[in-house]
């Protein structure tokens, strides 16, 4: 279910790689892109991961934030950003409280079967908390990036 535009995005507290939480309220006053990835090192979640990499000195001059969140441990995240050099956080999300209140954890068509998982989906959330767009359903793992980019890049949601 898509979140609303407009909308107060809805608040989380997660652990990232190294075991300390970050919330929400850690990035008030900042543009985050919040991305939803299944798993970490897998040839999808890879190319997306290095997208935003690739894109990440674009993206900080555009004074935003990327952050990814997938049900992986802090060791997995570890091992996948230092493999790849991923330059921002990554959240571990286990039971997948933040992934269903983000919309991100739920049924989805796999390989033409119904399946339950995580959804890959990018929230970009503005400065003031609010959603100001939702991509709730990425078909092109390594395509996504660039999209958020240019959202970011024309400062529209």
């Amino acid at each position: 279910m898509p979140l609303e535009e407009g909308k107060k995005a809805p608040a989380f507290k997660l652990t990232d790689a190294d075991g300390n939480t970050v919330s929400l309220a850690d990035f008030a006053g900042k543009d985050l892109v919040l991305y939803f990835y299944p798993k970490d090192d897998t040839p999808g979640c890879t190319k997306e991961a290095c997208g935003f990499r690739d894109a990440w000195k674009e993206i900080q001059k555009l004074g935003a934030i990327v952050v990814g969140v997938s049900p992986d441990s802090g060791a997995s995240h570890q091992k996948f950003a230092a493999k790849y050099r991923l330059p921002f956080p990554l959240l571990s999300d286990p039971d997948k409280k933040a992934m269903t209140a983000y919309g991100a954890f739920g049924e989805k068509m796999l390989y033409g079967k119904k399946t339950v998982g995580v959804i890959r989906s990018t929230v970009w959330i503005g400065p003031d908390g609010k959603v100001k767009k939702h991509w709730a359903r990425i078909a092109k793992a390594e395509a996504h990036p660039d999209q958020v980019l240019a959202a970011l890049e024309s400062g529209k949601s």
